[in-house]
């Protein structure tokens, strides 16, 4: 019993631990050198930096990589995963954009940078400020604006049961039988009063 106790709070516990932003975006781009040609299936150096402003702005954040490129050039990589240069990627605040990516690339694998480009970081990334709940609520309900006055008056038409007492004598409606099946059938009843 302990066991099965264990490995379902340890369940639990994985699932929790999915509800948090990861400090981290995907990143692909297919590699070319200068006679437009696929850099397949070979190392490539990657510089990553995170400007602040403009294209030209400051860079908050720089990271390398070197992936390998797949068969059809594409290098796949995470930025904020990198060996960090400069700056710290969850030190930065989303909410003072714009934001810009810049990337050098060097299709020889080291860090003689001979292919570059920048753009601007639109959408997606900006979710990473909602993790902090930008919008400043303080999670009181007075502090909600347009939030209903009359709250006591519930109208029951639904058929809720409102009291302990649902008005019948049959307990045997009242159980519940969930199941959770791995390696082992774990069984629970609910009995309601």
């Amino acid at each position: 019993m302990k066991k099965i106790l264990l490995t379902f709070g340890i369940f639990i516990c994985g699932f929790s631990t999915l509800a948090q932003a990861p400090q981290k975006m995907t990143y692909q781009s297919v590699i070319r050198n200068s006679s437009d040609v696929l850099i397949s299936s070979s190392s490539v150096g990657i510089q990553i930096s995170i400007l602040q402003g403009s294209v030209t702005g400051t860079a908050l954040y720089i990271e390398r990589h070197a992936p390998t490129t797949n068969i059809n050039g594409l290098a796949t990589l995470e930025i904020g995963a990198g060996t960090v240069v400069a700056g710290s990627f969850n030190g930065i605040d989303w909410s003072n954009g714009p934001y810009f990516i810049k990337t050098e690339t060097d299709p020889n694998g080291g860090t003689t940078y001979s292919i570059s480009g920048t753009s601007q970081l639109l959408s997606v990334p900006y979710a990473l400020y909602a993790e902090n709940s930008g919008n400043g609520f303080s999670g009181d309900y007075n502090d909600l604006t347009n939030a209903p006055t009359n709250v006591s008056s519930f109208n029951n038409d639904a058929g809720y049961v409102t009291t302990s007492n649902d008005a019948d004598a049959d307990p045997t409606n009242e159980i519940q039988s969930l199941s959770l099946s791995f390696n082992y059938k774990l069984m629970l009843k609910h009995f309601l009063c």
